[in-house]
């Protein structure tokens, strides 16, 4: 992302609103505490950093995600960045249940130019938007197709999370808190998981790559 945003790492701005206080550390996480003296007063991760909300190719604002769960899913909140005097966090939401909006005014923003995108990609990506805007330009593709060309862009840069990383990543959770409610439920994830042990045996063995087999296999 846009590098003068950087200085913010390190550093958190909190706010507080009733009887909650919320807490943003760029690049880090986003916090809530209910500051009540009830035994059980929630205290709890709201998101942690993931990737840039990018709008009109304008970096605009910041998601957290992956944060406590709640009921069927995980608390995420959007940090939308504004222009201001000082760096500050100015407005907290809750726009639907367990997703947040927070408001953060800096002066780092201020710039026409300061959340751009497009100066912030290495050469390589610069000259593959700029043949996606000619292939556009010439008709040769259409609108829909330049956006997923520069969708593929922001993800290369590491701006936003690719797909197949979010669905490993939603896979790997799956496998990390399994609990097979039955030994027929265990039986069939382990065929699975042996299937797909022996494809990548035979993929290792193809282009000769020794790999140590466990005993305990």
């Amino acid at each position: 992302g846009p590098a003068h945003l950087f200085r913010l790492a390190g550093k958190c701005f909190s706010f507080v609103e009733s009887t909650y206080k919320y807490e943003f550390c760029p690049f880090h996480n986003v916090t809530q505490h209910e500051q009540t003296f009830r035994w059980n007063a929630y205290s709890g991760i709201l998101g942690i950093w993931h990737e840039w909300e990018i709008d009109n190719n304008t970096f605009v604002g910041m998601w957290m995600r992956e944060g406590d769960s709640c009921e069927t899913k995980s608390r995420q909140t959007k940090v939308l960045l504004v222009c201001g005097k000082s760096n500050k966090l100015a407005y907290v939401s809750e726009p639907s249940t367990c997703v947040y909006s927070l408001t953060f005014e800096t002066p780092l923003v201020c710039h026409p130019h300061s959340l751009l995108v497009y100066p912030t990609l290495t050469e390589a990506l610069q000259r593959k938007w700029d043949e996606a805007e000619q292939f556009l330009y010439d008709e040769l593709i259409t609108e829909q197709g330049y956006k997923k060309i520069l969708k593929e862009i922001f993800e290369e840069a590491g701006l936003l999370r690719a797909a197949e990383e979010k669905e490993f990543e939603k896979q790997s959770k799956k496998i990390t808190t399994l609990e097979f409610e039955t030994v027929e439920n265990c039986n069939k994830e382990y065929k699975q998981l042996s299937k797909e042990l022996k494809k990548i045996k035979d993929l290792l063995t193809q282009h000769g790559i020794a790999y140590k087999t466990n005993s305990g296999e």
